[in-house]
């Protein structure tokens, strides 16, 4: 009986994981070269994906981000049929999704006191996106499944046709170079293009992957450090009115009754100017420099080790992707929230203390 109670317990899940380290390890350093894996090339723009709405050029960043807009919209669809069913203590992904909502909020509340109600929304769906971004872009696929494009400088390496599909041999480096009067193909130019003429994709191949990290692009964050910076404005102007901007930016008041002292607050107003605008130079850096640096870190790293050392850098990208957007977010809630703060607090105080006498 011990015995076969011993067979029902053979850790087949560690078999799993063994043989597949196994079929790593032959892939990228014993196998042949087509199998193993080549760092990547890389670019800050977005690249075309060869999909186009009219005259506007879809990217591959363009591309995961509505790719993680339709993740969030199904997990709000999932939490609004959970809201309406009969059940009242939530499992699993939900209840996982229950506790980052209430732990936003109470965030929020704890810095926006009153305001909580209406900052929340803006901050909760920029960490959402953020979030989603970060964890989509390290599904499988992202960043090495695309097209070949001709490289027109350094190094690029030659084309495998594997079925209808085409790859590249690490094995078979090949130096790109232009002709002089040689046209230069079209950016976007998908192999099936090229096949259709009746050859090879390429000479000199590089991949352009249908799908990258969101972040990793400078319009994603610097769109989202806009937008943060942008309803800070709003609701300093709906909490305080006019006043927002003349006793924080325009302190024409202090100008013209403080002689050389209120000039200087006159000038500092004007520098909390160029403070706003550098809100969005840092919020966007921030962002964009963790996320790209991480995605150039594990792709380096996976070509070189292939095998258990990516594994544990997928952990930490995980890890950081939420360390990155609860920043993001808490930054914002943060400027949000001293927004609707007076910044005249100290004569509203002796007015409080006047009207309570």
């Amino acid at each position: 009986m011990s015995e076969e109670t011993t067979q029902k317990r053979i850790p087949v899940k560690r078999w799993i994981v063994l043989a597949l380290v196994g079929i790593g390890i032959y892939a990228a350093f014993v196998g042949p070269s087509i199998l193993k894996p080549i760092s990547p090339v890389v670019v800050l723009p977005g690249e075309p994906t060869g999909l186009a709405i009219g005259s506007f050029q879809i990217t591959n960043t363009t591309l995961a981000t509505l790719l993680a807009d339709l993740v969030l919209i199904l997990i709000a669809f999932g939490a609004w049929r959970f809201a309406n069913s009969d059940q009242m203590v939530p499992q699993g992904f939900y209840n996982f999704f229950e506790f980052l909502v209430e732990f936003l909020w109470s965030s929020v509340e704890g810095a926006a006191g009153k305001w909580a109600k209406r900052i929340f929304p803006v901050v909760a769906t920029i960490f959402f996106l953020v979030f989603a971004a970060n964890m989509v872009k390290l599904a499988p696929g992202f960043e090495s499944i695309g097209y070949l494009k001709e490289r027109h400088e350094g190094t690029g390496y030659a084309p495998v046709q594997i079925g209808p599909l085409w790859t590249i041999d690490k094995g078979q480096p090949v130096e790109a170079a232009v002709h002089e009067g040689e046209a230069a193909p079209a950016e976007g130019e998908s192999s099936a293009h090229a096949e259709s003429e009746g050859g090879a994709p390429c000479k000199a191949c590089e991949v352009v992957p249908f799908l990258r990290g969101s972040a990793t692009d400078l319009n994603f964050p610097f769109a989202l450090a806009f937008v943060a910076v942008l309803m800070t404005q709003v609701f300093g102007l709906w909490a305080l009115g006019p006043n927002y901007i003349f006793d924080k930016f325009l302190q024409f008041k202090k100008l013209a009754s403080g002689g050389p002292f209120g000039a200087i607050d006159f000038g500092v107003g004007l520098l909390e100017i160029v403070l706003e605008l550098a809100k969005i130079l840092s919020f966007g850096f921030r962002l964009f420099g963790n996320i790209f640096a991480g995605a150039l870190l594990l792709s380096i790293v996976g070509a070189l080790t292939a095998v258990i050392v990516p594994a544990g850098l997928y952990l930490f990208e995980v890890f950081f992707g939420i360390i990155q957007a609860y920043v993001f977010f808490l930054l914002a809630t943060m400027f949000m929230s001293g927004a609707t703060v007076s910044h005249g607090s100290h004569g509203d105080d002796h007015g409080e203390h006047a009207a309570a006498h």
